[in-house]
């Protein structure tokens, strides 16, 4: 390690600010920062709740120090903020925890300092909400006092093969001096390599775009689905076919959920009605696939009503509560809007889901959840929600004898063949 380097603080040790802190803590002194201590001492004692780190990584980082301790930030010369930004009820923007980190590191600053954001933000954000917030509590000024950058988190929750060090990292700064510290900053601990943007702006936008176009194609197989449906069509069967053709993009159905697809449009839709234009394409996307749990929910419904199954007072498991497979991570989860929409219909849902946290699954949602296989029992539905391997391994057979006789099985993530399951999106 160089000691003449900088000093980092990363503020905000989730599914980002986590993996970057371990990354950085190996080449240069780095403080990792959060204002849960639980998660601190969590992180001391070698266990990573969000599976991002494992455990012998957290114990082999040299130059690390995770803290709740705001005093201590005052060691750091460039700081990393990595908060969550969520929207709220009305799906608008909360900048909420983005505006208290930056209170926070403003209380620090010091002459010459560094602060680089990667929360998901609408393209001007930095410079129009931050930088206010920077300039007020420290009393400096921007661009000359101190300096900015912004870096866009591109981690995936859950997967092993596209990590920190292997994804292309778009960097840029509020001068060019600034643009080209930020670049090699990251270039320390990335061999993937970066792209220096030509302005926060743009790597603002850069990153905003990236989960929209996800989001818009994700919508469009949706609305498919929903038509294909209409026409007794078995929808994996036709993209399968059309996936033959090189050009043809290998999205699927499904529910859209976490903290990132679901979310980063409505920043994106948020700036632009600012600005006065209306953008329809992305909102209707939006609504569209909003709207897959309830339809999930309605076809289970439908399915017992046609066994003759009972419906009100009946039970249904749904497996899977993750927004996305071999992932412990339920912010935003959709799986949610089919428990909600069940039981609208007087049914009890149970749900099954052996890799989530059962006390914040409670939480976040009031739902008290399982981590093991119920008993057979006397469901008239189960529900296949999320693609966890746990569930691939026991395969449909398994599934269907946790089930009353003649129950339905509804496979969303379509990881069984089509003839073992009774309804695939």
């Amino acid at each position: 390690m160089n000691l003449n380097k900088k000093t980092v603080a990363v503020i905000g040790l989730g599914y980002v600010g986590l993996p970057l802190a371990a990354a950085l803590g190996k080449v240069r002194n780095t403080i990792g920062f959060d204002i849960n201590s639980a998660r601190i001492e969590e992180l001391k004692s070698g266990y990573d709740h969000t599976l991002e780190v494992s455990e012998d990584e957290l114990k082999n980082i040299p130059y690390i120090q995770f803290t709740s301790d705001r005093d201590l930030l005052k060691r750091a010369q460039i700081y990393v903020v990595t908060v969550p930004t969520p929207v709220d009820e009305a799906n608008r923007p909360d900048m909420t925890p983005l505006v208290k980190a930056s209170e926070t590191v403003g209380r620090v600053l010091k002459k010459n300092d560094l602060v680089i954001y990667e929360s998901t933000v609408y393209p001007g954000a930095t410079e129009e909400v931050c930088v206010p917030v920077l300039e007020r509590v420290s009393g400096l000024r921007f661009n000359q006092d101190f300096f900015c950058g912004y870096s866009p988190e591109r981690i995936n929750p859950g997967d092993k093969v596209h990590r920190l060090q292997t994804i292309v990292k778009v960097t840029s700064g509020s001068t060019p001096e600034i643009a080209e510290e930020v670049d090699q900053l990251y270039r320390e601990v990335i061999p993937a390599g970066t792209h220096k943007a030509s302005s926060i702006r743009v790597a603002e936008a850069a990153k905003v775009i990236e989960n929209t176009q996800r989001d818009v194609n994700i919508a469009l197989m949706n609305e498919l689905s929903l038509i294909f449906h209409r026409l007794g069509i078995d929808t994996m069967e036709v993209l399968e076919a059309s996936g033959t053709k090189w050009n043809f993009l290998p999205f699927r159905p499904g529910l859209v959920g976490g903290h990132c697809i679901g979310v980063d449009p409505y920043y994106l839709t948020h700036k632009a009605q600012e600005i006065g234009y209306h953008p329809e394409v992305i909102l209707a996307g939006r609504r569209i696939n909003d709207s897959i749990g309830s339809f999930i929910a309605d076809k289970a419904v439908k399915l017992m009503l046609q066994r003759k199954l009972p419906v009100i007072n009946a039970k249904v498991l749904v497996m899977g509560l993750t927004f996305k497979e071999d992932c412990p991570d339920v912010r935003n989860t959709k799986v949610v809007d089919i428990v909600r929409a069940l039981q609208d219909y007087n049914i009890t849902v149970e749900v099954y889901d052996p890799w989530i946290n059962l006390d914040e699954a409670k939480y976040e949602y009031g739902l008290t959840c399982m981590n093991e296989p119920p008993l057979a029992c006397d469901y008239s539905a189960v529900i296949v929600a999320v693609g966890h391997r746990q569930f691939k391994e026991m395969g449909a057979d398994r599934i269907r004898g946790l089930a009353a006789p003649g129950a339905a099985l509804l496979d969303v993530k379509s990881i069984f063949p089509r003839e073992v399951a009774d309804w695939r999106l």
